[in-house]
């Protein structure tokens, strides 16, 4: 398996290099892996200031590359890892990281091992911002878009209401019919629909509960209050239980014995 130690600089003016470890990606014999064996360069000790952008311009010189991604740690996943949403994405790691380089051609890989360096990845072509420019940057592309937002939303509820209301009209079609062995399949649904997904039925939901906790709030507004309502209601349990035995002693002395 071919390796190397690639040295980095940021800018041209750093005397101290940085290396990047690089080897060709593969993995034992009859273990599946999302990265293509023969086209991916796995890079260890990655540093923060280094983007995937920046590895993309650092090896772009070996070949036209496909994809580059960056990770805390090595992904061993058979799957790849894609976030399909731009909004709700994990947030990267700070530190070293380890990065996956896929080329377009597997001779890119071996031109890559064989890189001698250093590597500029600050340079007036592509510049890499830092300081008060990086943090502007990053808090400009903090900012949501309301409206593209609230789109992806509604298209993800929408999706996810055509996969339960699949699921209901599987589970109603099952429902009743023995399989194979001849077991038949329970399914239990709540006696009272969901409510709709909508704007007008969540706002009338916490307008009731709005005055659900208005009511009580006005009910317990003062302890003592709260304690002498109590107390009246303990008065009165007493009262009927009294009543209740004077009813009860009243029928048992009413009982006559009659032999004839």
């Amino acid at each position: 398996m071919e390796t190397g130690a690639i040295p980095i600089k940021f800018s041209q003016e750093q005397e101290a290099s940085h290396f990047l470890y690089v080897k060709e990606h593969r993995v034992r014999g009859g273990t599946e892996s999302c990265w293509p064996s023969e086209r991916t360069l796995f890079v260890l000790n990655v540093p923060p200031y280094c983007s995937e952008g920046c590895l993309a311009q650092l090896f772009s010189s070996c070949g036209p590359i496909q994809s580059v991604n960056l990770h805390d740690k090595p992904d061993l996943s058979e799957t790849p890892k894609t976030s399909a949403s731009a909004f709700f994405c994990s947030k990267s790691v700070p530190g070293f990281q380890v990065a996956y380089v896929v080329f377009v051609k597997p001779a890119s890989v071996l031109k890559a091992v064989a890189l001698q360096g250093p590597l500029i990845i600050s340079t007036e072509r592509h510049p890499v911002k830092t300081g008060i420019e990086k943090w502007i940057a990053d808090y400009t592309d903090s900012l949501v878009d309301p409206e593209a937002l609230r789109v992806e939303v509604d298209k993800f509820m929408e999706e996810y209401d055509k996969k339960i209301a699949m699921e209901d009209a599987k589970a109603e079609a099952e429902e009743g019919v023995p399989d194979e062995e001849g077991w038949v399949k329970v399914t239990r649904k709540g006696r009272r629909p969901g409510l709709p997904r909508s704007e007008a039925a969540s706002l009338r939901v916490l307008e009731k509960e709005k005055r659900k906790k208005a009511r009580k709030e006005l009910l317990n507004f003062y302890a003592w209050q709260h304690r002498e309502t109590k107390m009246e209601h303990l008065a009165q349990l007493r009262k009927k239980f009294e009543e209740d035995k004077q009813r009860i002693a009243l029928m048992r002395a009413q009982r006559k014995f009659r032999p004839y």
